[in-house]
Parts: C-alpha cells; structure tokens; sequence
C-alpha cells in the first residue's frame, strides 16, 4: 500500500511574513506561487526573482506586497485571534492540500480538530422554504450522528440551518469576504456562537483566509 499522509513542517515567523508576501504580489495565485517556491526554493529567493521575471516576459514590475504590509496583516489577524495556517503544516487541511491549487495560506479561527473530521458539504437556496430548512436539519442530523462534519458557506437559508444544526458536532464555514467583514452582517452572531463552543472546549481549536477563510467549530 502506498503511505498517503502528507509530511508536514511548521514555517518560521519570517518564512510566515515570506509567504504572505509572495500570495499577495500582483499576478500570483496558488498555482504560480507553488511553482516558484517550487523553482527558486523558497518564497524569499521568488519574491526576490519576480522583477526580473516580468522583465524577461517583456511585462512591467508587479506590485510587489511589502513587509510592513503583511506585518499588518498578520497583527490585524492575531488581534481577532486568527491564526495563518501555511499548507503543509498539521493544522492544514490534508484533502485541501491534495488539489492542484490549494491555497498556500488559510486564516484559521476556531477549532482547527474539525478539520481533520470526515466531512459533507452542503449549500443551498438563500430563500429557503420551510420544509427546505427542516430536510436540511434533519440530513445534518443523520450526517452528525454518522460522525460527519458539516461544511457550508455561511450565507442566508440553507447554509445558515446547516451551520446551526451542526455547531455541537463541528461545522466549518468558508467565508467568501474574510474574518473581518462577515457577510451577511446578521450572520456576525452565529460566529459569536462558535467562539463561544470553541472556549468551551479547550481540546480543539479554531479556522479562516482572506480569500478563502475557514471557520471551524467542535465541542466533541
């Protein structure tokens, strides 16, 4: 049988800052980022190749994310107790990191032990109807009693029941706009109801990323 458990490590403070600087240059996405920590063997030696590169490809400097800038954002996020999570490292998620264009980087608030569970997604009409809300909790009944976590986006409706019936097994929201602006606003008090189950259970921790944020909770 082949060993499919991904080898993990823990990044510095300054390969940290390295890192969100690099995902946060001009033109760098998760795939273009992989491949030049991939080819110049690490973030710092990428971000310092990326002038000569556009060069070479006849396009002009990118914008180039500075220190001082992702020192504040990773004060901004210890501030609201968030944690940057770098793929590879044991609270990352291992299916996450499987796909070709896994962010690099994931801000995690909350209970980081729900994602290690097995997990189901399930999204759905904002405008929910009654009964679309009441099939909704009882799937995440069953998928909860079977030992799943639930996965869902925070939104109005569907995801908002699916959240709810599931805080006390672990639920995880991906959160489209980032920790600091939670969409939609009324939504800010079911996150304070996860906060609230993740001080509750000083076993597990809590997950998010300001393109991709994950928020997960657990009291098992």
């Amino acid at each position: 049988m082949h060993d499919t458990t991904i080898k993990t490590f823990r990044l510095t403070d300054e390969q940290r800052i390295d890192w969100l600087r690099l995902i946060r240059s001009q033109n760098v996405g998760p795939r273009t980022f992989r491949a030049l920590v991939n080819h110049f063997g690490g973030a710092r030696s990428a971000l310092e190749a990326l002038p000569s590169l556009a060069r070479r490809g006849g396009a002009s400097a990118p914008k180039i994310s500075s220190r001082a800038e992702a020192e504040r954002e990773i004060e901004a996020a210890k501030k609201l107790g968030v944690a940057i999570v770098a793929a590879g490292e044991p609270d990352y998620p291992q299916r996450l990191a499987m796909i070709d264009d896994a962010p690099p980087l994931l801000s995690i608030r909350g209970h980081a032990a729900a994602l290690s569970m097995p997990l189901v997604a399930i999204v759905g009409s904002r405008n929910a109807s009654a009964a679309g809300i009441k099939i909704t909790q009882l799937l995440v009944q069953g998928l909860s009693e079977a030992g799943f976590g639930i996965v869902s986006g925070l939104a109005r409706g569907i995801d908002a029941a699916a959240h709810r019936s599931s805080l006390s097994t672990g639920t995880i929201a991906v959160l489209a706009g980032g920790q600091d602006k939670i969409y939609p606003p009324q939504h800010e008090s079911l996150l304070k109801e996860f906060c609230r189950l993740a001080r509750r259970c000083p076993k597990c921790r809590s997950a998010g990323n300001r393109a991709r944020m994950i928020f997960p909770a657990a009291t098992g």
